[in-house]
């Protein structure tokens, strides 16, 4: 199936205990969920690697007749056209001194969702990681010309094996699937987010 786009990404710190989203104050936003939205000029490319990996050869009677199972570790190498500068370094772990310098700490775990769409636009591929740690490898800071030249936040995403899938790292969700539940999806990448639930103006305890 071919698909198309970059649609959305959606990013979460994660509890290390116990794989749940972190909110408020210990995530990246009051309910813990943070979209990179069009406002923050949205996200160029999601580059997933490895997803898949080649076992070790098992030879017997003179050929190869076997294989062993071996799991992906997957690698996204994402290119953010203008992330948020606060969240961004919460997501790598540098921690502020207070007095407006940001040093590099533990690399906190991020749950990281991806969205595309297949040719008609009609339905969305998802692909969840719940588990893993962003990275800033290289800022390459040039200077303008006649036109402003931007170094946008290329950020690396390595996942980690997530227990409740197997230990598989990665999760693929097609939401023209019979039953697909996105609450479901949400809370099965986030670490058992729930969207917010407003009562009714009027309405009774």
């Amino acid at each position: 199936m071919a698909q198309v786009g970059l649609k959305r990404v959606f990013l979460a710190l994660i509890n290390k205990a116990d794989q749940t989203i972190l909110k408020g104050d210990d995530g990246l936003s009051e309910d813990g969920l943070f979209e990179v939205t069009t406002a923050m000029l949205g996200t160029k490319t999601a580059n997933i690697t490895n997803i898949s990996t080649n076992g070790t050869p098992v030879y017997g009677n003179n050929s190869k007749v076997d294989q062993t199972q071996a799991k992906g570790e997957p690698s996204v190498a994402l290119d953010f056209n203008n992330l948020p500068f606060e969240p961004k370094q919460k997501a790598l772990g540098r921690v502020s001194d207070g007095k407006g310098g940001y040093l590099q700490e533990d690399r906190p775990q991020v749950a990281l969702l991806i969205e595309s769409q297949t040719l008609d636009r009609k339905n969305s591929i998802y692909y969840g990681l719940a588990n893993g740690e962003m990275q800033e490898n290289a800022v390459n800071v040039q200077t303008d010309t006649n036109n402003e030249v931007r170094a946008d936040d290329a950020i690396t995403f390595t996942s980690f094996g997530v227990a409740k899938w197997n230990d598989e790292a990665m999760k693929v969700y097609y939401s023209g699937a019979d039953k697909f539940d996105k609450p479901a999806m949400m809370a099965d990448v986030f670490g058992g987010y729930a969207e917010a639930t407003t009562t009714p103006s009027g309405s009774g305890n």
